[in-house]
């Protein structure tokens, strides 16, 4: 076997389920009678198999140069045998890399950059997005409080640690940024007898939780705004803010704006929740082996991942206390797996939807990124490549008295007892009779 197949080999040797390479001019490569087989139609993918790029090979495979047979699961199980190193060290950590990063970053997330994005990403169709996801339509990351919880409940459970979190209480203001299909909405309105108020960049999520305000009877006590967050003017302040799954999409250079505009929108003493996917590296801007790239160009266009750290560090500068951070990265590789599986068991479905709403070929691009992008990402939070922390944060009202606990300067108890014990007997119930 010539270079560079040699090393290629002995890597898929080790590879805990066998697979089949074939070559562009019908070489082969591992096992003739193996249920996953890549077939190679051109020498970049060659190079990207060589040089351990998966996320390159996962491009090739979206344009159709890379023919994919058997199962995703598999395919994910074989692509850690191709690594050559840990895509969450990144090696770009240079200086001038990094002030490039942030220039980049600053002039990628404009407000109409952002529009634009976001609608490449939600807007791809309502129907594919219901055929994989929970029936409040979750995108975000589970909370498996049970090991057996189905994805319905997990989802459910999730929703319910963030309300308690934010001991949310009945007439209380929520802000929700970012607030995807209307799940955090409806069940904190429903649940906990909040006042809410969602926003979005996405015309498709927009339109759906508007229908869906009107039929559950919501209307006055829920509503959405089609807007960007930073363009968020209001009168009074909110009691309590969540943004579940947006803080992604805001970019390195916008994390000063962002948190200053949490700040600006939070009463003084109020809480705020920031749950988001934060970077397993300290100082890589993206996945390396090729993984960043492939996100950016065919899921989230100008996402970027920060370490928790780095939040950490904006949400202070912004005049804001950090109270808790809870770090949840096994349930999201829980949840994109059971997404993964329900989209693999209905692909002529999905395959039919795209058709209909991109045409034949684009539609099967979109459903060939998904599908590696959901199981991709499965692995990635399996090896902790990537993380999901829950930041739960205060704007501090100054003050050292009037609090359940002396020098708090806001409703947090300093302690968790609320969050994870059951109310007591004859306790009052956290949620609304």
């Amino acid at each position: 076997m010539r270079p560079p197949y040699d090393s290629l080999e002995a890597r898929l040797a080790k590879s805990p389920v066998p697979i089949s390479i074939v070559l562009p001019r019908g070489d082969r490569i591992g096992p003739a009678d193996s249920a996953l087989r890549l077939n190679l139609h051109d020498q970049t993918a060659v190079a990207a198999l060589a040089t351990g790029a998966i996320g390159t090979v996962g491009s090739e495979i979206v344009e159709g140069r890379v023919e994919l047979s058997g199962r995703i699961r598999d395919l994910m199980a074989a692509a850690q045998a191709l690594l050559q190193a840990d895509p969450a060290q990144d090696e770009h950590t240079a200086w001038w890399r990094q002030a490039l990063s942030w220039y980049v970053s600053k002039t990628r997330h404009t407000t109409a950059k952002d529009s634009q994005n976001i609608q490449f990403h939600y807007d791809v169709s309502d129907d594919f997005y219901a055929l994989w996801l929970d029936p409040y339509r979750v995108y975000s990351c589970a909370y498996y409080r049970e090991p057996g919880f189905t994805l319905a409940q997990a989802q459910e459970a999730k929703l319910d640690h963030i309300c308690r979190k934010l001991r949310l209480k009945p007439g209380e203001r929520l802000l929700d940024i970012g607030s995807g299909w209307g799940g955090m909405l409806l069940w904190a309105a429903e649940h906990y007898g909040i006042d809410g108020t969602g926003i979005t960049l996405s015309k498709n999520q927009y339109a759906y939780v508007q229908k869906c305000i009107e039929e559950r009877g919501l209307t006055g006590r829920v509503r959405v705004l089609l807007q960007d967050y930073r363009e968020l003017q209001v009168d009074e302040p909110f009691d309590k803010i969540s943004s579940i799954g947006m803080f992604e999409h805001v970019g390195r250079a916008q994390m000063p704006t962002y948190f200053a505009t949490l700040r600006r929108l939070l009463k003084p003493g109020g809480l705020a929740m920031n749950h988001g996917i934060t970077a397993g590296g300290v100082d890589n801007t993206e996945l390396g082996a090729g993984m960043g790239e492939f996100i950016d160009r065919y899921i989230f266009p100008g996402g970027e991942l920060l370490h928790v750290s780095v939040a950490l560090h904006e949400i202070g500068k912004a005049g804001l206390e950090m109270l808790d951070t809870e770090n949840i990265r096994p349930h999201y590789a829980r949840t994109l797996w059971a997404w993964s599986d329900a989209l693999e068991a209905q692909l002529s479905r999905a395959r039919d939807i795209l058709t209909a709403q991109h045409g034949a070929e684009r539609g099967e691009k979109v459903l060939r990124a998904y599908r590696l992008y959901l199981a991709g990402c499965a692995l990635g939070f399996e090896q902790g490549w990537v993380a999901l922390h829950q930041i739960l944060m205060t704007r501090p009202n100054g003050q050292r008295d009037g609090t359940a606990l002396p020098g708090a300067q806001c409703e947090y108890p300093f302690n968790r007892e609320y969050i994870y014990a059951p109310p007591q007997a004859g306790a009052t119930p956290v949620r609304n009779p």
